[in-house]
């Protein structure tokens, strides 16, 4: 009896050192991290975005985040998803589908290390998603790591279609982790200008998105063990983006839901790779060594 008694603490015991930290010990069991391709921190106090704003009362802030150089597109949707700069992660233009210098890691999928692929690795069961509209995007998620990516279809002919997706995703998947990702500013921002009130507009639109994607989430019922996240690959100035300007550079970040703070704007510096860094301490996960990114731990009760 004494024998048997001992085999089974061993095999608790086993099974212990096996068993991933329970997600009851997450700061939340829900990360939503919505992103605006093209919005610059200058557009916030002009903004007409009254579901951005309420999330900024709600939660933690800053409008003097940086993304990386090159400020354009591929670069900075690299470094907010895999945790590194430019110099690391090796994608240099604006359109990168493969990194022009190669990475200086990679995991196992052959691609710099993403908070989706840590997340996959430390918790194999774990609903994670990506949705998005510019095409681009498919190239710097690590798609293998994913429970779920769609792409929207044509903003100009389903302008409602990314959001859509989102509200039926999170209501039907209850995702640990989900990005979505508008590209209908910076469409705009090339189109009409940056700072034009065709860009206000659009914003305005965007914000009634993310009205919807909240409403989403409380509809699913995991609202109150959420935390929101949003942001930008980068910002704009006139037609274009790609300098050295503080629009082009400057970008928001907004943290609001479960375990954050309402502190308001915050003081400290944060960059693009902070985002993917940030993301992980939610769900404490280790970092890869490779990672430069640091977390925003500041915003967190605990």
């Amino acid at each position: 009896m004494k024998n048997r008694i001992i085999t089974i603490l061993l095999l608790f015991c086993c099974l212990l050192a096996t068993t991933p930290i329970s997600a009851k010990k997450w700061r939340a069991k829900h990360t939503v991290l919505i992103a605006l391709d093209g919005w610059g921190a200058y557009s916030v106090s002009k903004g007409n975005i009254p579901h951005i704003k309420n999330l900024m009362e709600q939660g933690s802030y800053t409008l003097h985040k940086r993304c990386v150089f090159p400020s354009a597109s591929a670069i900075n949707w690299a470094s907010m998803f895999m945790g590194v700069g430019t110099e690391l992660h090796g994608y240099t233009k604006w359109g990168s589908k493969t990194p022009e210098i190669p990475s200086r890691v990679v995991n196992e999928h052959n691609i710099s290390p993403t908070i989706f692929s840590i997340m996959r690795e430390q918790y194999p069961n774990a609903e994670i998603g990506v949705l998005h509209e510019w095409e681009g995007i498919k190239y710097l998620v690590d798609t293998l790591a994913l429970s779920h990516r769609g792409q929207a279809p044509s903003y100009d002919d389903y302008p409602e279609a990314l959001c859509e997706m989102a509200e039926t995703y999170i209501k039907d998947k209850k995702p640990a982790l989900v990005a979505v990702c508008f590209d209908q500013l910076d469409h705009v921002g090339h189109k009409s200008g940056h700072d034009t009130q065709e860009y206000y507009n659009c914003l305005h639109t965007l914000d009634g998105y993310i009205g919807r994607i909240i409403q989403a989430i409380k509809d699913a019922g995991i609202w109150d063990d959420t935390i929101i996240m949003l942001t930008a690959d980068h910002g704009g100035i006139n037609k274009g983006h790609g300098g050295i300007t503080l629009e082009e550079v400057e970008i928001p970040f907004i943290i609001a839901g479960k375990n954050i703070k309402q502190s308001g704007e915050f003081q400290e510096s944060m960059m693009q790779f902070d985002t993917a860094a940030t993301i992980a301490y939610v769900f404490r996960l280790e970092q890869p060594q490779v990672w430069t990114g640091r977390p925003m731990k500041q915003v967190f009760k605990k």
